[in-house]
């Protein structure tokens, strides 16, 4: 088995706008699509959403703010999951909640170098 890394790129800022009631439908819908990928022995980590705020490091020790939420899509939170390879991992991805708000998904395998 490989490890997989999923990043959950979306507006975010639009996402907050939903009420209560959505917003609350749509927590289940994530927590029901990862409790799905767990029960299958598949999630190797469960992530973390992401605060929209950080910063950002460019060579040269040039420190910005940012991400900024001016940006239309941006990362929001992630997964690992352990598949045997990126195509079962593409599978998972593909029921993933994001979509429902206009998001999108990177799959990407974790190098153990």
């Amino acid at each position: 088995m490989k490890d997989f890394l999923l990043l959950f790129r979306a507006d975010y800022v639009e996402y907050a706008k939903r009420s209560p009631e959505e917003l609350q439908s749509m927590t289940k819908k994530w927590m029901d699509w990862i409790g799905g990928i767990a029960a299958q022995n598949k999630l190797a980590d469960r992530g973390n959403r992401l605060e929209t705020g950080g910063r950002v490091i460019r060579s040269g020790n040039m420190i910005t703010d940012g991400p900024f939420c001016e940006i239309k899509e941006s990362l929001g939170g992630y997964i690992v999951i352990k598949t045997a390879s990126i195509d079962e991992a593409t599978e998972i991805a593909l029921g993933c909640p994001v979509y429902q708000i206009g998001g999108s998904v990177e799959v990407r395998e974790i190098s153990l170098m």
